[in-house]
């Protein structure tokens, strides 16, 4: 009987050191919103990285200070309301680095003075017109790929990195969108 209960002692030691593990490097994620739209869309489960290294056109989730209302809250099962707390985290493309110049001028995204190319978009304008110098040392500036409908840099400014959950690197559901994001 002593030796069945090391056993299973073992057993679970080991299964909790693998979860650790695994969360350690690898976040599961339920997409929420339209903001990203088409590349990403409401319901969509992907994993992270967990990492704060990004590059420019990575796809990122980070922690904000913006609440949940309690009609978003409602919409959550008890995990995901318990896992979240009401803070959003966000999921965002990164549009420019630390270093970066970054102008948003009559609908067209310029880095370093060049215009990005911008397939993955829902659209071909993107509003606002901003002029930053240079994006400061350990932020990003982050914008949805669904720019009429996101929440963004461009309303709250450039992003600590510090605040990144990780990048969003495989799809898992729905099943037939399974694969790498890139």
């Amino acid at each position: 009987m002593k030796k069945e209960i090391i056993e299973w002692i073992k057993t679970i030691a080991m299964a909790l050191a693998i979860a650790f593990t695994i969360t350690f490097f690898i976040t599961p994620l339920e997409v929420h919103s339209v903001s990203m739209n088409p590349t990403l869309v409401e319901r969509d489960y992907l994993i992270l990285r967990n990492t704060h290294s990004v590059e420019r056109g990575d796809i990122v989730s980070f922690k904000t200070d913006i609440q949940y209302t309690e009609a978003e809250l409602q919409q959550f099962n008890f995990i995901q309301r318990l896992r979240q707390g009401k803070t959003k985290n966000l999921i965002k493309r990164v549009i420019a680095l630390p270093g970066d110049t970054l102008m948003i001028r009559e609908g067209k995204v310029y880095v370093n003075g060049e215009q990005l190319e911008e397939a993955y978009l829902n659209g071909e304008y993107t509003s606002g017109d901003i002029e930053i110098d240079r994006i400061p040392e350990g932020q990003i500036f982050v914008m949805g790929d669904n720019r009429d409908n996101s929440l963004d840099s461009r309303s709250f400014g450039p992003v600590d990195m510090e605040m990144v959950q990780g990048k969003a690197i495989f799809r898992v559901l729905p099943v037939e969108k399974i694969g790498k994001l890139d």
